[in-house]
């Protein structure tokens, strides 16, 4: 169970936190029924998550034993049985999928199901092809964000998704993934295509320009939606421009990561692990909270 488990990898579902950006700014936060059902919303992509990562270990075990860190895993270190962990992922999806439909509504299902069918796309043939990789990570944050409005519209149908919420989580997405594969050619080096194809047709200057081309797309984004008309008539003040100084702190302190400090390897763990992001992040938490809903 322990290795079944770890090959879901729990310490990524930090990932699917997105699915609560439409509670936060639908400014619905403190309605019980609107959170417990974002909340069955994260539960339900989380157990989806974690059937793809079984099926990416699986068809990427004799890979994963060429690589330094992740020959560890279960399936790549023998400790758990390739069977048993198909079957784990079949039942997970299928019933994740299941009570998608039931409970959420069928767009919530829709959506999950193309959630789960872009990752499945991922595993078996988009991370082989050079930039179709990141932009198909990017399109499953942005899916996750898309479900997490279509959850509150099955209890509130006058929930609107904001296509700034679309833009802004696939620069910052994009930047996360390009991080990461600048961490595995670096990490790799001459055996970089041996575990990746398309690690191949990347190289350091080609990911540092485009990780320079998503930041500033991100902090431009983020900072015209916060003084957008329909967002200052949205939510009655124009006060959510002084978030905009945390955003710019965190791509900064993350690109400082990744290129002083060779991590970016694994951007959920930097989440939780480097303190002054985490700060970052739980102080921008704090301004929107107070700026959207004035405690």
């Amino acid at each position: 169970m322990k290795a079944l488990l770890s090959t879901m990898r729990p310490s990524q579902w930090v990932k699917n936190l997105v699915v609560f950006a439409g509670l936060i700014f639908s400014k619905s936060v403190l309605d019980s029924q609107m959170a417990l059902t974002a909340c069955l919303a994260f539960v339900l992509f989380c157990a989806l998550s974690g059937s793809v990562y079984i099926i990416n270990d699986l068809l990427d075990i004799e890979a994963d034993r060429r690589h330094p860190r992740k020959k560890t895993r279960a399936l790549a270190a023998g400790r758990l049985s390739p069977a048993t962990a198909l079957a784990v992922a079949l039942v997970t999806a299928v019933g994740s999928l299941w009570v998608s439909f039931l409970i959420l509504g069928t767009t919530f299902g829709l959506v999950s199901g193309t959630y789960f069918l872009l990752n499945l796309a991922y595993s078996f043939w988009l991370k082989q092809k050079v930039l179709l990789d990141v932009l198909s990570i990017a399109v499953g944050f942005v899916l996750r964000a898309i479900a997490g409005v279509e959850a509150l519209k099955s209890v509130d149908p006058e929930v609107i998704l904001s296509p700034w919420l679309l833009v802004c989580t696939l620069f910052l997405s994009l930047l996360l993934a390009l991080g990461k594969r600048r961490h595995e050619l670096r990490l790799l080096e001459t055996g970089a295509f041996e575990h990746r194809r398309s690690l191949e047709d990347y190289s350091d200057d080609l990911l540092n320009q485009l990780i320079a081309v998503v930041t500033a797309s991100t902090a431009i984004a983020y900072s015209i939606y916060t003084i957008w008309p329909g967002t200052v008539e949205k939510f009655h003040t124009r006060n959510l421009i002084y978030t905009v100084p945390f955003v710019v702190y965190g791509l900064f302190r993350y690109l400082y990561l990744i290129w002083r400090k060779d991590e970016g390897g694994n951007p959920s763990e930097l989440v939780v692990s480097d303190l002054p992001l985490a700060l970052d992040i739980l102080l921008w938490l704090l301004v929107v909270g107070l700026v959207l809903y004035r405690f």
